[in-house]
């Protein structure tokens, strides 16, 4: 790759970067006064971590009764608002446990 692309790559995923930051910025001088729309505008980190996240979770062991077993426990967890290191442990343990008895089954 020659320099000048990857000079222009930077540039266009700078101007990117930027709109997305400052457009809000410039379109909403006012407090936004729909509820609905902040409401709204409130979930969409969440939705976007989440949809950025689950497929990651299916993909990232070597079964997917594993994952869906981590997941579960991580959900469980999460519902009962215990803390992010006991979610993470827990959910691993899971993924490791049910990694370990699927191959005692199996072979």
């Amino acid at each position: 790759m020659e320099t000048t692309q990857l000079l222009l790559y930077i540039a266009v995923m700078a101007g990117v970067t930027y709109l997305i930051r400052m457009l809000p910025l410039a379109i909403f001088k006012t407090r936004i006064n729909s509820r609905f729309l902040r409401s709204f505008l409130y979930y969409v980190p969440y939705a976007v971590l989440g949809a950025m996240t689950f497929p990651a979770i299916l993909f990232s062991t070597n079964t997917l009764p594993s994952a869906i077993a981590g997941f579960l426990v991580a959900l469980v967890l999460a519902f009962f608002e215990r803390s992010l290191l006991t979610v993470a442990l827990s959910a691993c343990g899971a993924v490791l446990l049910t990694e370990w008895v699927m191959r005692l089954a199996g072979g």
